[in-house]
């Protein structure tokens, strides 16, 4: 795709696609649930940056120099415009409406470019690239074809809070809800603290949520140092750090290498607006909370592509999983590939009779989507397996979609 500036008219084209009234409300939307100064509000930023990004081009063109990451979404944008340029009526609107869908609720515009870059990798690589979900209805995404060959893509989405026993979303909102209560037990009793948090059986949904908020709340007022159930143990301790490890950023990182990636931690000290959490009293209260078991979320995206081969290809032609994996962190992501996680379970996923349709599967993240280098994105801009038992795993003239990348 090449890059677009951000005076090109192709935004101005995109926007009219969506429609300017749906985009503006949206926009408004985004904004109103993202100004509150919580997790949850810097979590509504980070998950629709995609849509923020593109509107602050729009509001303020050629008034400062366009990032690789900004040139890299207007190209998506151009993408779509010049896409529905060449669609008939009724396709055209098929897309229109998976825009409008990416433009509702907690949906993101992420499917809409995971697709588009889909289909531009194929491109690069030589690939005729026919969008058949669009034009034809078909249950898979594309039809890409090389040198007589063909193959099927099928584009999926895998939130990786399916894998997390403790979802960041509820955990968000607990520190959120917790906050000023520990704000106001902080300041009444000076101090560095932590509190430990054992979840056997993972936290998910509203109930766990509100009965684990009045545990923490019950713990502090009746100044006790434990709590334990079957499901969740609490543990209040003496926080013991170096005073640099308070006041500086090194206590995000030395909290981080002693939990580990998969822990869910919170720094909290007295209101003091501008400050960071403690640096002035020296007062801080840490929670870290973990799960009682691993999470699993190359098991996740495993269970999506089971869902994909059996529904979503033909098997007439070999057929492509190209998987989005969304709400992952960096140090997640860079984790689940160092550690062959994606790999290993992959691979597994490929022997099984549900994979026979399947001649490989990819894996991406917004990462690779924006462009990103190692080590926060694969270095070949997808992790790529090939099923060595499907018949045309071997053809030269799919090689360039279908070859393992590791």
């Amino acid at each position: 795709m090449p890059p677009a500036q951000p005076t090109d008219p192709s935004l101005a084209a995109f926007v009219d696609l969506c429609g300017d009234g749906r985009w503006r409300h949206r926009l408004a939307e985004i904004g109103e649930r993202a100004r509150a100064l919580s997790r949850q509000g810097r979590a509504i930023q980070q998950r629709h940056a995609l849509e923020l990004a593109l509107a602050r081009l729009r509001a303020a063109p050629g008034e400062r120099p366009v990032s690789a990451v900004e040139r890299r979404l207007l190209g998506f944008a151009e993408e779509a415009v010049r896409l529905s340029h060449t669609l008939p009526p009724e396709p055209r609107e098929r897309l229109r409406q998976r825009l409008l869908q990416g433009l509702t609720g907690e949906a993101t515009l992420i499917p809409l470019f995971h697709l588009l870059r889909t289909a531009a990798l194929h491109r690069a690589n030589g690939f005729a690239v026919h969008f058949s979900g669009l034009a034809e209805e078909t249950a898979h995404d594309l039809v890409i074809a090389r040198d007589g060959a063909e193959a099927e893509v099928s584009c999926g989405m895998v939130s990786a809070e399916e894998g997390r026993p403790v979802h960041r979303g509820d955990w968000h909102a607990l520190v959120d809800a917790v906050n000023p209560e520990l704000q106001t037990w902080l300041a009444a009793h000076p101090g560095r603290y932590l509190l430990k948090i054992t979840l056997p059986e993972g936290l998910s949904g509203p109930a766990g949520l509100a009965e684990l908020h009045r545990r923490i709340s019950d713990l502090l007022q009746a100044e006790r140092r434990q709590d334990a159930s079957q499901s969740a143990v609490l543990k209040l301790d003496p926080l013991v750090l170096a005073g640099a490890q308070v006041a500086g950023l090194g206590l995000p990182a030395h909290l981080r290498a002693q939990f580990g990636p998969e822990a869910h931690l919170a720094i909290t000290g007295p209101a003091m607006p501008g400050s960071q959490p403690g640096a002035a009293s020296g007062s801080v209260f840490v929670m870290a909370a973990r799960a009682g078991r691993e999470d699993a979320i190359a098991t996740a995206v495993c269970h999506r592509m089971r869902e994909a081969a059996t529904s979503r290809l033909s098997g007439t032609r070999p057929g492509i999983l190209a998987m989005f994996v969304e709400d992952v962190e960096r140090g997640e992501w860079r984790g689940l590939r160092e550690r062959l996680e994606l790999e290993g379970a992959a691979r597994r996923f490929l022997t099984e009779p549900a994979a026979r349709p399947v001649v490989a599967v990819t894996c991406a993240s917004r990462f690779e989507l924006l462009g990103l280098g190692p080590p926060d994105a694969a270095p070949a801009g997808e992790l790529r397996f090939r099923n060595p038992g499907h018949p045309s795993a071997r053809l030269p003239a799919l090689a360039p979609a279908i070859l393992s990348t590791s």
